[in-house]
Order: structure tokens, then sequence, then C-alpha cells
């Protein structure tokens, strides 16, 4: 397959024409801003503040060594609430119409121990245009033992990933932790990134201050100012990321790796027959849209078609999207993949991962 990925353009589609005037229409006559709202801005103090106050409860406070372990639990809710609602709109540059703002709100990515610059390359550059492309979605390749793509080599052990994933979805946020360096490297191998050599040797230098500095204050200061045992400090620490990568993980993949959504195989020349507004919808996924509860959790990621359709309009918004995308997409027979469910969506994503352990790209079964 060609390293070079190309989309079908057609200028006049009038599906796109329809549908993007009609989201304009919506914010011309409502008088909203496409940015933050005042909900919004509530709900990041509350997921920062989910983060950082159990954590100063651990510092400040002689708590029993089981509230420490359910301060640590809230704080890991809290870095994914963070991950989901708070850097994500900011890191799209999404949250304000004011780019410093979204540059401060999407570095909240490094107080959780991760790197906003390397995720965006791995989310917006090759995520968001690459969507569910095999070799060029890093979200769909291979890692460990997972197999997350029908063109991806099948191994025997893989008919077992449908138990075994959970356990390494959760390492999701901790594997940043160290994971970030490299990957530094690996983007500017593939040539991914475009930046001097200074500033890229000014990059990597503070990106591995931030991880010392991260490593200290999480665990130096937990050791150095409370009675907590070295041992104590590091489960703490290994349950928030736990909690955070396992929630994480699962969101992201119920919008992708479900039954509905297609891989697109490019042809031998890169080519894909789609336009790129067509392949976002085919390769995506809506969840629960009427969960209000958790629509409010997981930043609208549960409006997954509407965020890819519009990863630079805030989340916020995307419930009243999502109405004009699903009316739009019936007129010119598009196809909008939503699960009513949060249960319908979960099972979708294990028998999809079922079917990944045991089909081959040709449709072979195992």
């Amino acid at each position: 397959m060609s390293t070079t990925i190309s989309f079908a353009q057609n200028p006049d589609l009038e599906f796109k024409k329809v549908l993007h005037q009609r989201v304009d229409n919506y914010f011309q006559e409502t008088g909203l801003s496409k940015n933050h709202n005042s909900a919004m801005v509530i709900k990041s103090v509350v997921m920062l503040s989910m983060y950082i106050l159990p954590f100063l409860a651990i510092l400040l406070f002689p708590l029993p060594y089981w509230a420490v372990l359910i301060a640590w639990i809230v704080m890991g809710v809290g870095v994914a609430g963070i991950g989901m609602s708070v850097m994500h709109d900011a890191n799209h540059a999404g949250y304000s119409k004011n780019q410093k703002v979204n540059r401060w709100m999407g570095l909240t990515m490094n107080l959780l121990g991760a790197d906003a610059y390397n995720w965006k390359i791995k989310h917006n550059k090759l995520h968001h245009v690459f969507t569910n492309i095999y070799g060029k979605d890093e979200d769909i390749n291979s890692r460990a033992v997972l197999r997350f793509a029908y063109a991806a080599p099948l191994k025997k052990y893989h008919r077992f990933q449908y138990i075994y994933a959970w356990a390494l979805y959760s390492l999701m946020s901790l594997s940043m932790i160290v994971g970030d360096i490299p990957k530094r490297f690996a983007y500017r191998r593939k040539g991914v990134t475009n930046i001097s050599p200074s500033r890229f040797r000014k990059s990597v230098a503070w990106l591995i201050a931030a991880k010392i500095i991260y490593v200290f204050v999480l665990i130096g200061l937990p050791l150095l100012l409370t009675e907590l045992l070295w041992w104590q400090v590091l489960l703490g620490f290994l349950i928030m990321h736990l909690v955070a990568g396992t929630i994480m993980s699962l969101v992201f993949q119920m919008a992708h790796v479900v039954e509905g959504p297609h891989q697109a195989i490019p042809d031998k020349k890169g080519h894909i027959n789609d336009t790129l507004i067509e392949h976002q919808l085919k390769s995506t996924a809506d969840f629960s849209k009427k969960n209000k509860i958790l629509s409010w959790y997981v930043g609208g990621l549960n409006f997954q078609v509407e965020h890819h359709l519009y990863p630079k309009i805030c989340h916020v918004h995307y419930p009243a999207i999502s109405k004009i995308v699903e009316q739009t997409t019936a007129e010119f027979n598009i196809p909008y993949y939503v699960y009513d469910k949060f249960s319908d969506a979960f099972n979708a994503h294990i028998n999809t991962l079922k079917k990944l352990g045991r089909i081959k790209v040709d449709g072979q079964i195992i």
C-alpha cells in the first residue's frame, strides 16, 4: 500500500454544503458561540478539582490508608475527565476563540503525565484524518498482543483478546508517561514533525523536564510530606492510572472499533473512493446520546460523529448538532451509526474484538 493516502475530491458535494450551511444557520439563529460557555467553564473547574483536591487532601491531612486509596481513585476519574472534557477540546482549538486559552487548557494534559504536543500529532494529524485506516491511524494499529484492524497480521492468541484486552486498556495513561519520549523521536524520524532541529531539541528537553516534575510531584511529594510508605504511594499512583486508562480506552474504542463503522483499505496508490467527510461518517459511531450524565462526563465523545465532523466546535454543542447531522444524513442516504445504549456499544466492541481475533483481511476465519 502507498505511504500517501488520498481521498476523493468533490468540492460540489451537495451533502457537505447542506450540512455545513445548516450547522452555521443554527449558530446564527441561536446567537451562540461555537466555543465554550459557562457550563463548560464549570465543568473544567469540576474536572480539575477532582484531580487536584484529593491529592491536596493526601498531602495535607493524616488520612487512613483506605481513604487515601479512595482519593487516588477519585483522581483517576478526574484524570479521565480532564482528558476527555478539557484538554481534548482545547488541543483541537475548540475550547476558546483565544488560542492562548486553548494552549494553556491543552497543557492540562501535561498535568496528567502525558504530553499535549505528541497527542496533537497522534490524534489531530493521524487519527482525525486517517480514521480507521490501518498503518496511518495509530488508534487501530496493532499494539502488543492486540489486533484492532482486519488488515493487521492475525495471530492465534488474538482469539482471546476480548478477554485480556481490558488489562492492557487500563495501561493507556500509564504508558504515556514513559512512552511519550521515544514517540517524540519516532515522529521526528517519520517526518511527522516539521520544526527546526534546535526547536526539536528544546521540545525534547522540556518534555523530559515535565516528566521529571510530574513524577516528583505525584510520587515524591507524598513520600516527603506524608507518613505513607513507598509502596503505598506507588500503589495509589498505579490505581489512579489504571482507573483513568480503563475509562478513556473504553470510551475511545466504542466510537470506532465497533460493529458498523468500517475500516477503509486504500488501493495500491493509496486512494480512497470516498470524500473525507463521507469517510468520517462511515468510520465512526455515536453512542448513548440521550444519557446526559455520561455525555457530560465524557466530554461529548459519545457524539464522536459530530466531533469528527466539527472538531473545532466545543463539545457542549454536539447534542444540538447531532440532530442536524442525523436529519441530513438520512436525507442524503449516508450512513450514520448510532448505538442508543451504552451496553449496546459495549457489546458491539466485544463482538468486534472477537471477530478481529478470528477473521483475516480476506474474510477467512481461523
